[in-house]
Protein backbone atom coordinates (compact mmCIF):
# COMPACT_ATOMS: atom_id res chain seq x y z
CA UNK A 1 0.00 0.00 0.00
CA UNK A 2 1.32 3.30 -1.02
CA UNK A 3 0.66 6.42 0.91
CA UNK A 4 1.59 10.37 1.58
CA UNK A 5 1.40 10.15 5.22
CA UNK A 6 1.62 7.26 7.85
CA UNK A 7 0.32 8.75 10.81
CA UNK A 8 1.53 6.29 13.98
CA UNK A 9 -1.43 6.43 16.71
CA UNK A 10 -5.10 6.83 16.30
CA UNK A 11 -5.52 8.65 19.67
CA UNK A 12 -7.02 12.18 19.42
CA UNK A 13 -3.71 13.84 18.31
CA UNK A 14 -3.05 10.80 15.63
CA UNK A 15 -6.63 11.24 14.45
CA UNK A 16 -6.75 15.17 14.57
CA UNK A 17 -3.10 14.91 13.00
CA UNK A 18 -4.74 12.30 9.99
CA UNK A 19 -7.84 14.26 9.46
CA UNK A 20 -5.80 17.57 8.79
CA UNK A 21 -3.29 16.26 5.69
CA UNK A 22 -6.34 15.09 4.35
CA UNK A 23 -7.71 17.84 4.18
CA UNK A 24 -4.88 18.96 2.88
CA UNK A 25 -4.93 16.60 0.11
CA UNK A 26 -2.45 14.04 1.70
CA UNK A 27 -3.41 10.11 1.03
CA UNK A 28 -2.81 9.22 4.54
CA UNK A 29 -2.87 5.74 6.42
CA UNK A 30 -3.34 5.70 10.09
CA UNK A 31 -1.93 2.60 12.19
CA UNK A 32 -3.17 1.40 15.33
CA UNK A 33 -2.87 -1.69 17.35
CA UNK A 34 -6.14 -0.98 18.75
CA UNK A 35 -9.45 0.60 17.15
CA UNK A 36 -8.97 4.72 17.05
CA UNK A 37 -9.41 6.51 20.92
CA UNK A 38 -8.96 2.71 22.87
CA UNK A 39 -6.11 3.88 25.06
CA UNK A 40 -5.51 7.20 26.49
CA UNK A 41 -8.30 9.47 24.56
CA UNK A 42 -10.91 6.57 26.27
CA UNK A 43 -10.55 7.61 29.77
CA UNK A 44 -9.67 11.54 30.00
CA UNK A 45 -12.15 13.49 32.25
CA UNK A 46 -13.87 15.09 29.15
CA UNK A 47 -12.96 18.60 29.48
CA UNK A 48 -11.71 21.29 26.15
CA UNK A 49 -9.54 23.17 28.78
CA UNK A 50 -9.61 26.57 27.16
CA UNK A 51 -8.61 28.08 30.63
CA UNK A 52 -5.90 25.59 31.44
CA UNK A 53 -3.12 28.24 30.68
CA UNK A 54 -0.63 26.92 33.22
CA UNK A 55 -0.19 23.49 32.89
CA UNK A 56 0.06 21.01 35.79
CA UNK A 57 3.85 22.36 36.97
CA UNK A 58 5.46 20.47 39.91
CA UNK A 59 4.79 21.57 43.99
CA UNK A 60 7.66 24.10 45.05
CA UNK A 61 5.91 24.84 48.42
CA UNK A 62 7.69 22.67 51.49
CA UNK A 63 4.74 21.49 52.68
CA UNK A 64 3.25 19.99 49.71
CA UNK A 65 6.63 18.03 48.92
CA UNK A 66 6.40 16.98 52.52
CA UNK A 67 2.80 15.80 52.05
CA UNK A 68 3.78 13.56 48.60
CA UNK A 69 6.79 12.05 49.96
CA UNK A 70 4.26 9.99 52.63
CA UNK A 71 2.63 8.88 49.74
CA UNK A 72 -0.87 9.28 51.05
CA UNK A 73 -2.41 12.18 49.10
CA UNK A 74 -5.67 11.93 47.11
CA UNK A 75 -3.92 13.61 43.68
CA UNK A 76 -0.43 12.07 43.75
CA UNK A 77 0.54 8.43 44.10
CA UNK A 78 4.34 7.07 43.49
CA UNK A 79 5.49 3.69 43.04
CA UNK A 80 9.10 3.82 45.18
CA UNK A 81 11.00 1.36 43.04
CA UNK A 82 10.22 3.83 39.97
CA UNK A 83 11.56 6.51 41.69
CA UNK A 84 15.48 5.83 40.64
CA UNK A 85 14.31 5.95 37.04
CA UNK A 86 12.01 8.61 37.05
CA UNK A 87 14.81 11.21 39.11
CA UNK A 88 16.35 13.10 36.42
CA UNK A 89 12.82 13.92 34.57
CA UNK A 90 11.14 14.44 38.36
CA UNK A 91 14.79 17.38 38.69
CA UNK A 92 14.21 18.41 35.10
CA UNK A 93 10.38 19.26 35.95
CA UNK A 94 10.89 20.81 39.26
CA UNK A 95 13.49 23.33 37.36
CA UNK A 96 11.20 23.57 34.89
CA UNK A 97 8.44 25.07 37.84
CA UNK A 98 10.48 27.43 39.19
CA UNK A 99 8.64 31.38 38.81
CA UNK A 100 11.03 32.51 36.32
CA UNK A 101 11.11 29.63 33.58
CA UNK A 102 7.09 28.80 34.28
CA UNK A 103 6.28 32.51 33.10
CA UNK A 104 8.39 31.98 30.28
CA UNK A 105 6.29 28.13 29.29
CA UNK A 106 2.91 29.65 30.10
CA UNK A 107 3.46 32.01 27.59
CA UNK A 108 4.84 29.86 24.81
CA UNK A 109 1.96 27.24 26.02
CA UNK A 110 -0.92 29.80 25.86
CA UNK A 111 -1.18 30.62 21.94
CA UNK A 112 -1.81 26.90 21.41
CA UNK A 113 -4.18 26.09 24.24
CA UNK A 114 -5.99 29.45 23.24
CA UNK A 115 -7.21 27.81 20.16
CA UNK A 116 -8.03 24.58 22.05
CA UNK A 117 -11.95 25.57 21.34
CA UNK A 118 -12.02 26.79 17.86
CA UNK A 119 -10.11 23.81 16.31
CA UNK A 120 -12.54 21.40 18.34
CA UNK A 121 -15.03 23.13 17.02
CA UNK A 122 -13.98 23.04 13.22
CA UNK A 123 -14.19 19.34 13.74
CA UNK A 124 -17.05 18.87 16.21
CA UNK A 125 -19.11 20.51 12.65
CA UNK A 126 -17.47 18.67 10.17
CA UNK A 127 -17.95 15.55 11.95
CA UNK A 128 -21.77 16.06 13.00
CA UNK A 129 -20.62 15.72 16.69
CA UNK A 130 -22.52 18.65 18.15
CA UNK A 131 -24.84 16.30 20.20
CA UNK A 132 -21.62 14.90 22.09
CA UNK A 133 -20.57 18.62 23.44
CA UNK A 134 -21.81 21.00 26.70
CA UNK A 135 -21.20 24.27 26.33
CA UNK A 136 -21.56 24.97 30.14
CA UNK A 137 -17.71 25.09 31.37
CA UNK A 138 -16.89 23.44 34.62
CA UNK A 139 -16.56 24.21 37.74
CA UNK A 140 -13.60 24.01 40.55
CA UNK A 141 -14.75 24.00 43.77
CA UNK A 142 -13.20 24.68 47.38
CA UNK A 143 -14.14 23.33 50.67
CA UNK A 144 -11.95 26.32 52.27
CA UNK A 145 -11.95 29.78 52.24
CA UNK A 146 -8.32 30.04 52.16
CA UNK A 147 -8.01 27.52 49.47
CA UNK A 148 -11.15 29.64 47.36
CA UNK A 149 -8.98 33.24 48.28
CA UNK A 150 -5.98 31.87 46.11
CA UNK A 151 -8.15 30.26 43.49
CA UNK A 152 -10.66 33.69 42.95
CA UNK A 153 -6.87 35.22 42.68
CA UNK A 154 -5.50 32.58 39.69
CA UNK A 155 -9.30 33.47 37.80
CA UNK A 156 -9.09 36.86 38.23
CA UNK A 157 -5.13 36.96 36.78
CA UNK A 158 -5.98 34.48 34.15
CA UNK A 159 -9.10 36.86 33.51
CA UNK A 160 -6.12 39.73 32.86
CA UNK A 161 -3.43 38.12 31.31
CA UNK A 162 -5.57 35.92 28.96
CA UNK A 163 -8.71 36.65 28.64
CA UNK A 164 -10.49 33.28 30.05
CA UNK A 165 -13.29 33.84 31.60
CA UNK A 166 -15.15 33.19 34.53
CA UNK A 167 -17.72 33.25 37.16
CA UNK A 168 -16.86 33.55 41.30
CA UNK A 169 -19.39 31.85 43.26
CA UNK A 170 -20.16 32.03 46.86
CA UNK A 171 -21.40 28.65 48.93
CA UNK A 172 -24.65 29.55 48.29
CA UNK A 173 -24.09 30.51 44.49
CA UNK A 174 -22.75 26.98 43.80
CA UNK A 175 -25.51 25.32 45.73
CA UNK A 176 -27.91 26.92 43.43
CA UNK A 177 -25.94 25.89 40.41
CA UNK A 178 -25.46 22.22 40.85
CA UNK A 179 -27.87 21.20 43.22
CA UNK A 180 -26.76 17.58 43.40
CA UNK A 181 -23.86 18.61 46.10
CA UNK A 182 -24.15 17.61 49.61
CA UNK A 183 -21.66 20.10 51.40
CA UNK A 184 -21.84 23.16 52.05
CA UNK A 185 -18.40 25.20 49.69
CA UNK A 186 -16.61 27.68 50.10
CA UNK A 187 -17.15 29.23 46.86
CA UNK A 188 -16.19 27.80 43.23
CA UNK A 189 -14.71 29.26 40.18
CA UNK A 190 -17.56 28.83 37.35
CA UNK A 191 -14.35 28.92 34.51
CA UNK A 192 -16.93 29.60 31.35
CA UNK A 193 -15.07 29.52 28.37
CA UNK A 194 -14.30 25.80 28.37
CA UNK A 195 -16.48 22.86 26.73
CA UNK A 196 -16.97 19.34 28.00
CA UNK A 197 -17.54 15.95 26.49
CA UNK A 198 -20.47 13.49 27.31
CA UNK A 199 -18.13 10.88 25.97
CA UNK A 200 -14.70 11.28 24.55
CA UNK A 201 -14.18 7.98 23.07
CA UNK A 202 -17.45 8.61 20.92
CA UNK A 203 -15.71 12.30 19.88
CA UNK A 204 -12.58 10.23 18.68
CA UNK A 205 -14.99 7.26 16.85
CA UNK A 206 -16.49 11.01 15.37
CA UNK A 207 -13.53 12.54 14.49
CA UNK A 208 -12.25 8.96 13.22
CA UNK A 209 -15.28 8.60 10.69
CA UNK A 210 -14.82 11.75 9.29
CA UNK A 211 -11.61 11.23 8.26
CA UNK A 212 -12.66 8.14 6.44
CA UNK A 213 -14.93 10.35 4.75
CA UNK A 214 -11.79 12.42 3.69
CA UNK A 215 -10.64 9.16 1.92
CA UNK A 216 -7.95 8.32 4.84
CA UNK A 217 -7.47 4.74 5.36
CA UNK A 218 -6.75 3.08 8.58
CA UNK A 219 -4.76 -0.23 9.27
CA UNK A 220 -5.09 -2.30 12.76
CA UNK A 221 -1.01 -2.93 13.33
CA UNK A 222 1.92 -2.55 15.08
CA UNK A 223 2.59 1.22 14.58
CA UNK A 224 6.17 1.26 16.53
CA UNK A 225 7.78 -1.67 13.88
CA UNK A 226 8.25 1.45 11.68
CA UNK A 227 11.51 1.89 9.55
CA UNK A 228 12.89 3.64 7.17
CA UNK A 229 13.06 2.83 3.56
CA UNK A 230 14.48 4.15 0.53
CA UNK A 231 11.11 5.76 -0.14
CA UNK A 232 10.49 7.47 3.22
CA UNK A 233 9.16 4.87 6.26
CA UNK A 234 8.01 1.49 5.70
CA UNK A 235 5.72 -0.47 8.13
CA UNK A 236 4.67 -4.17 7.51
CA UNK A 237 1.81 -5.64 8.40
CA UNK A 238 -0.47 -9.26 8.15
CA UNK A 239 -2.25 -7.69 5.39
CA UNK A 240 1.13 -6.10 3.69
CA UNK A 241 3.53 -3.53 3.58
CA UNK A 242 2.76 -0.04 3.99
CA UNK A 243 4.84 2.59 2.39
CA UNK A 244 5.15 6.31 3.05
CA UNK A 245 7.18 9.51 1.95
CA UNK A 246 6.60 11.07 5.21
CA UNK A 247 5.65 9.86 9.13
CA UNK A 248 4.27 11.21 12.52
CA UNK A 249 4.84 9.83 15.34
CA UNK A 250 1.56 10.38 17.50
CA UNK A 251 2.02 7.27 19.85
CA UNK A 252 1.61 8.91 23.16
CA UNK A 253 2.71 7.33 26.31
CA UNK A 254 4.31 4.49 23.78
CA UNK A 255 6.53 7.05 20.92
CA UNK A 256 9.49 6.56 23.06
CA UNK A 257 9.57 2.96 21.50
CA UNK A 258 10.03 4.76 18.37
CA UNK A 259 12.23 7.54 18.89
CA UNK A 260 14.76 5.81 20.84
CA UNK A 261 15.08 3.05 18.60
CA UNK A 262 16.08 6.02 16.27
CA UNK A 263 18.54 7.50 18.15
CA UNK A 264 16.36 10.14 20.09
CA UNK A 265 16.65 10.58 24.08
CA UNK A 266 13.74 12.45 24.15
CA UNK A 267 13.12 12.89 28.57
CA UNK A 268 9.27 11.84 27.99
CA UNK A 269 7.49 10.09 31.07
CA UNK A 270 4.47 8.97 31.92
CA UNK A 271 1.77 9.67 34.41
CA UNK A 272 -0.55 7.38 35.05
CA UNK A 273 -4.40 7.99 35.97
CA UNK A 274 -7.83 6.11 36.93
CA UNK A 275 -11.27 6.33 36.32
CA UNK A 276 -14.36 4.55 37.42
CA UNK A 277 -18.20 5.58 36.73
CA UNK A 278 -20.74 5.69 39.51
CA UNK A 279 -24.52 5.56 38.84
CA UNK A 280 -26.52 9.09 39.49
CA UNK A 281 -28.02 10.06 42.75
CA UNK A 282 -31.05 9.11 43.14
CA UNK A 283 -32.86 12.03 44.27
CA UNK A 284 -30.91 15.23 42.03
CA UNK A 285 -28.72 13.74 39.47
CA UNK A 286 -25.06 16.09 38.58
CA UNK A 287 -25.26 18.17 35.65
CA UNK A 288 -21.72 20.05 35.51
CA UNK A 289 -18.43 18.17 35.69
CA UNK A 290 -17.05 19.21 39.39
CA UNK A 291 -13.58 19.53 40.26
CA UNK A 292 -13.09 18.71 44.38
CA UNK A 293 -10.24 21.15 44.42
CA UNK A 294 -8.82 20.20 48.32
CA UNK A 295 -8.69 16.53 47.86
CA UNK A 296 -7.97 17.13 43.97
CA UNK A 297 -9.97 14.54 42.24
CA UNK A 298 -12.89 15.21 39.27
CA UNK A 299 -16.57 13.84 38.71
CA UNK A 300 -18.17 14.20 35.31
CA UNK A 301 -21.29 13.49 34.35
CA UNK A 302 -20.81 11.38 31.27
CA UNK A 303 -23.07 9.12 28.93
CA UNK A 304 -21.75 6.07 30.86
CA UNK A 305 -22.68 7.52 34.07
CA UNK A 306 -20.59 9.46 36.53
CA UNK A 307 -16.60 9.65 35.81
CA UNK A 308 -14.61 10.19 39.05
CA UNK A 309 -11.24 10.95 37.28
CA UNK A 310 -7.90 11.02 39.71
CA UNK A 311 -4.73 12.56 39.48
CA UNK A 312 -1.43 11.44 38.61
CA UNK A 313 0.54 8.18 39.56
CA UNK A 314 4.18 7.99 39.13
CA UNK A 315 5.00 4.50 38.01
CA UNK A 316 6.63 2.67 34.94
CA UNK A 317 3.89 2.57 32.15
CA UNK A 318 3.44 -0.68 31.97
CA UNK A 319 3.21 -1.37 35.67
CA UNK A 320 0.31 -3.47 36.65
CA UNK A 321 -2.67 -1.11 38.05
CA UNK A 322 -2.25 0.30 41.56
CA UNK A 323 -5.89 1.98 41.57
CA UNK A 324 -4.79 3.38 45.11
CA UNK A 325 -5.88 7.09 44.14
CA UNK A 326 -9.56 5.75 43.51
CA UNK A 327 -9.93 4.31 46.89
CA UNK A 328 -8.63 7.17 48.49
CA UNK A 329 -11.03 9.56 46.30
CA UNK A 330 -14.30 7.79 46.58
CA UNK A 331 -14.91 8.84 50.02
CA UNK A 332 -15.00 12.81 49.25
CA UNK A 333 -16.30 12.15 46.11
CA UNK A 334 -19.80 10.31 48.48
CA UNK A 335 -19.59 12.97 50.90
CA UNK A 336 -20.04 15.42 48.12
CA UNK A 337 -22.68 13.81 45.75
CA UNK A 338 -24.48 10.72 46.70
CA UNK A 339 -22.87 8.85 44.11
CA UNK A 340 -25.06 5.37 43.19
CA UNK A 341 -23.47 2.31 43.17
CA UNK A 342 -19.94 1.57 40.97
CA UNK A 343 -20.88 0.69 37.34
CA UNK A 344 -17.45 -0.66 35.82
CA UNK A 345 -16.16 -4.33 36.76
CA UNK A 346 -12.80 -2.84 37.35
CA UNK A 347 -11.33 0.91 37.84
CA UNK A 348 -9.56 2.08 33.82
CA UNK A 349 -5.91 2.87 33.74
CA UNK A 350 -4.30 5.03 31.53
CA UNK A 351 -0.84 6.36 30.81
CA UNK A 352 -0.96 10.64 30.58
CA UNK A 353 2.57 11.43 28.12
CA UNK A 354 4.92 13.93 29.88
CA UNK A 355 7.54 16.24 29.21
CA UNK A 356 9.66 18.40 31.65
CA UNK A 357 9.32 21.45 30.37
CA UNK A 358 5.31 20.64 30.38
CA UNK A 359 5.05 21.73 26.66
CA UNK A 360 3.87 19.13 23.84
CA UNK A 361 6.60 17.74 21.74
CA UNK A 362 5.22 18.88 18.04
CA UNK A 363 7.72 19.42 14.90
CA UNK A 364 9.96 17.72 12.86
CA UNK A 365 12.44 15.21 14.03
CA UNK A 366 16.02 16.77 14.21
CA UNK A 367 18.05 14.06 12.17
CA UNK A 368 15.74 12.66 9.94
CA UNK A 369 13.87 13.64 6.52
CA UNK A 370 9.99 13.54 6.95
CA UNK A 371 9.55 12.48 9.85
CA UNK A 372 7.32 14.18 12.53
CA UNK A 373 6.46 14.25 15.95
CA UNK A 374 3.13 15.02 17.89
CA UNK A 375 3.10 13.91 21.28
CA UNK A 376 4.22 14.88 25.18
CA UNK A 377 0.57 17.03 25.93
CA UNK A 378 0.21 15.27 29.56
CA UNK A 379 -3.10 16.34 30.84
CA UNK A 380 -4.13 18.46 27.79
CA UNK A 381 -4.26 15.69 25.13
CA UNK A 382 -7.63 15.62 24.44
CA UNK A 383 -7.60 19.78 24.69
CA UNK A 384 -5.20 20.25 22.14
CA UNK A 385 -5.53 17.18 19.71
CA UNK A 386 -6.78 19.48 16.83
CA UNK A 387 -5.01 22.79 18.01
CA UNK A 388 -1.92 19.89 17.28
CA UNK A 389 -3.18 18.48 13.99
CA UNK A 390 -3.95 21.74 12.47
CA UNK A 391 -0.26 23.39 13.52
CA UNK A 392 1.99 19.94 12.54
CA UNK A 393 -0.03 19.79 9.33
CA UNK A 394 0.68 23.23 7.79
CA UNK A 395 4.17 22.76 8.98
CA UNK A 396 4.25 19.39 6.86
CA UNK A 397 2.27 21.14 3.76
CA UNK A 398 4.53 24.01 3.70
CA UNK A 399 1.41 26.69 5.04
CA UNK A 400 2.67 29.26 7.05
CA UNK A 401 1.53 28.06 10.36
CA UNK A 402 -1.54 29.44 12.46
CA UNK A 403 0.88 29.92 15.46
CA UNK A 404 4.67 30.16 16.14
CA UNK A 405 5.61 26.19 16.30
CA UNK A 406 8.93 26.59 17.51
CA UNK A 407 8.17 25.95 21.21
CA UNK A 408 7.47 23.16 20.56
CA UNK A 409 10.14 21.16 18.61
CA UNK A 410 11.60 18.15 19.47
CA UNK A 411 15.30 20.18 18.71
CA UNK A 412 14.27 21.66 22.42
CA UNK A 413 15.72 18.52 24.25
CA UNK A 414 18.44 17.67 21.91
Amino acid sequence: MQADSLVLGAGIVGVSVAIHLAQRGRSVVLVDRKEPGNETSFGNAGLIQREGVNPHAFPLEFGKILNYSRNRSVDMFYHADALPRLAPFLFRYWRASWPKSYREIVRRYAPLIGQSINEHDALIRAAGAEDLIVKDGWFLVYRGKAARDLGFAKAERLRREFGVTSDLLDGAGMAAAEPALSLNLAGAVHWQDPWTIRDPHALVEAYFRLFQQLGGTFVEADATDVEESAGGWRLKTKDGTIEAREAVVALGPWADTVTKRLGYRLPLAVKRGYHMHYAQPKETPLTHWVLDAEPSYLLAPMARGIRLTTGVEFAPRDAPPTPVQLGRAEPFARELVPLGERLDPQPWMGCRPATPDMLPIIGPAPRHKNLWFAFGHAHHGMTLGPATGRLLAEQMVGETPYIAPEAFFPARFL
